[in-house]
């Protein structure tokens, strides 16, 4: 992947030196002082579904698994799984968000709509949305209306997480506008998440609009119904198979592996943690297999505790199976099976629980067929789970919920806003299980900001459950 990183790099010179003024000077076409659209999109990409979605040189996303008790450490406590964080640790997460990705897509979409090429200019609204969403889900208020001008502002004020929000959504309703411009170059194989395929874009928009309506049922100001009412009118344009999910595919060559295969290489130490695999042994659910890869000490499937005293073999230890963590599997961004269990959840609200329970079971069949587990299975595991009411439907909305967003951070967002799947602080921890993550050193020292105090306990706007 070092091509890769060569190529952001430049992209990220592009944008900040003055080379501009010696364009009649000395005109190198080995050192171009332009980046087409098409080379700046491939990397940013990969930066997301590598550095974002799946940690890559960073920690973010790793630590939030383990907060929601899906990862665990093979190593003595205390560690990230008992809540032992540094504000150093989140240096190289802040570097990856706004550094390397979100610079680059503000240029990506500032170069496509001066050029006319809408389409890109749509991509790079949608994956900044979607940039936006992650990071101030993780700390809370950032920087953004005022950030990426350079030594124009330096040091720019942070957005309250409620502007945050706001941009989040006028940036996708920007984005469906200009997909529907229909102008400019098409993207192509350069488009490493949909091919071009401009419809599918569209279809991200809605089921992104639909999780940050979502993610403000409980929030100041809002009601559930509101948001629900939103959800579900952008719903109503968004995916509509598992042929819409949002994901990079990795050929699994040396060099292309998928993401997740690397993190869970020996050197890591990462296991997954005996209460995400404890939970497949208890519903008697026929994904265990299919999700979750037996110990290769003992054939059996096996989670590690968080917060132990001691170190396992590894080898004694379950990760995750091929499909999601196989050197040549899909890294999946956004699933078509959320858009199913945010309508569910969404038409709880409004309509109750019995309108809710096909969409809830088809959100469950989705999943279970993209695994390829077999119709009788499926059936026995639906009727095993029995029928929505108004004591556990949203338990069991977002417990199917959580299991087929394995590995993806919006679990924590949802563990916080509706305390499902039900969780208790591991052995050994140093506070309550935290419900964000601590602004990095870095910042700090570079753009000092008073929301930077904040404790890996404190809340967030939004987290009022």
């Amino acid at each position: 992947m070092k091509k890769i990183y060569f190529v952001i790099s430049f992209v990220c010179m592009v944008s900040f030196t003055g080379c501009k003024k010696y364009i009649d000077v000395n005109d190198d076409p080995n050192r171009p002082i332009d980046v087409k659209e098409s080379l700046i999109l491939p990397p940013v990409q990969m930066l997301i579904s590598q550095n974002i979605n799946a940690a890559g040189d960073g920690n973010l996303s790793i630590v939030l698994q383990q907060y929601v008790q899906v990862i665990a450490l093979n190593q003595v406590a205390p560690n990230f799984g008992t809540y032992l964080m540094y504000n150093v640790d989140m240096d190289g997460d802040w570097n990856n968000v706004y550094v390397r990705t979100l610079n680059n897509l503000t240029l990506l979409n500032s170069k496509a709509t001066s050029n006319g090429n809408f389409k890109y200019a749509a991509i790079a609204k949608i994956l900044t949305a979607y940039c936006l969403g992650y990071a101030t889900d993780a700390w809370g208020d950032i920087p953004y209306s005022q950030a990426f001008k350079g030594v124009e502002n330096p040091n720019p004020v942070y957005d309250t997480q409620q502007q945050i929000y706001t941009q989040i959504q006028q940036l996708l309703d920007q984005s469906i506008e200009d997909v529907n411009k229909n102008a400019g170059i098409n993207p192509g194989g350069d488009d490493f998440m949909y091919g071009g395929d401009m419809a599918k874009w569209k279809k991200l928009a809605y089921t992104l609009k639909a999780r940050y309506y979502m993610h403000l049922t409980k929030a100041p100001g809002t009601t559930a119904a509101a948001q629900a009412q939103l959800a579900l009118a952008a719903l109503n344009s968004g995916m509509q198979s598992n042929a819409d999910d949002c994901k990079i595919a990795f050929s699994g060559a040396a060099g292309a592996e998928n993401p997740w295969q690397q993190n869970f290489l020996p050197a890591s130490t990462l296991v997954l943690a005996n209460t995400f695999v404890d939970g497949f042994k208890t519903r008697n659910d026929p994904r265990l297999s299919k999700m979750i890869a037996p110990a290769v000490q003992t054939g059996l499937y096996t989670g590690r505790q968080i917060g132990l005293d001691d170190i396992g073999s590894l080898e004694s230890y379950s990760i995750p199976a091929a499909f999601y963590a196989g050197a040549n599997a899909n890294n999946y961004l956004v699933n078509y099976t959320e858009a199913l269990f945010l309508k569910a959840e969404a038409t709880n609200i409004i309509s109750g629980a019995t309108a809710a329970q096909a969409i809830y079971q088809d959100g469950i069949r989705k999943h279970m067929e993209k695994l390829g587990v077999g119709s009788t299975d499926i059936d026995a595991y639906l009727l095993s789970r029995g029928t929505l009411n108004t004591s556990n439907a949203l338990r069991l909305i977002i417990e199917e919920k959580f299991i087929s967003n394995f590995l993806n951070a919006e679990n924590f967002s949802d563990w916080r806003r509706t305390g499902f799947p039900a969780l208790t602080k591991v052995k050994n921890a140093i506070s309550e299980i935290p419900r964000r993550v601590l602004y990095p050193n870095s910042e700090i020292t570079a753009n000092p900001q008073p929301q930077q105090k904040a404790k890996l306990t404190d809340r967030l706007w939004w987290d009022v459950n």
